[in-house]
């Protein structure tokens, strides 16, 4: 009498849940499961999870990095086990900080976000304008990033690249060999 049929087991039905193993491919996983995070990011780029503020900035830098922004402006965390949307008021990040090196058409000038991440405002992380979604008839700047996210610049950020742009008589900025267009009315930061 083999196992199966005196422990009345079916062979493999214990390893049905498992991740299968394919030498060519590594392990199989499972697809990822839908969770409710009741997590926001406010106005100010602060984290909350069930209303309380998140005050640990290693956990806020590690959701960050899961963090994505589809098509239709959805937010969501993904991790290879699961993923979940999260509401976002404004702009996931938020810039804190400006460094300018340089004049001209050879300037760099990389933006600090409130996750202590450095981006270098070029092609690939541009600066825009658009509609503020918390006062749609405000054109707000901001930064472009990585998987559809965006960094909203604040206020003092703005008025410092203001300013570095009066002192060229310009109406714009250059970054890493980019030139970005840059309004200076005044309803273009709220």
């Amino acid at each position: 009498m083999d196992s199966e049929q005196k422990y009345g087991v079916q062979r493999g039905i214990m390893g049905a849940d498992r991740a299968k193993f394919d030498a060519k491919k590594g392990a199989n996983r499972p697809a990822p499961i839908e969770k409710d995070f009741q997590m926001r990011i406010d106005k100010d780029g602060q984290w909350f999870h069930e209303g309380s503020l998140i005050k640990r900035p290693a956990l806020v830098a590690l959701f960050s990095s899961v963090l994505s922004c589809d098509e239709a402006g959805q937010h969501w965390l993904r991790t290879p086990v699961e993923f979940g949307k999260i509401e976002v008021e404004d702009a996931a990040f938020v810039i804190t900080a400006a460094e300018i090196k340089g004049k001209g058409e050879g300037a760099e000038i990389n933006l600090t976000d409130n996750v202590a991440r450095v981006h270098l405002l070029s092609g690939a992380n541009p600066l825009i304008f658009c509609k503020s979604p918390l006062n749609p008839l405000v054109m707000q700047p901001y930064i472009q990033l990585e998987k559809g996210l965006l960094a909203k610049l604040s206020r003092p950020v703005y008025y410092q690249l203001a300013s570095y742009i009066a002192e060229g008589n310009g109406a714009g900025l250059y970054s890493a060999g980019t030139y970005f267009a840059f309004p200076l009315e005044e309803d273009a930061q709220d």
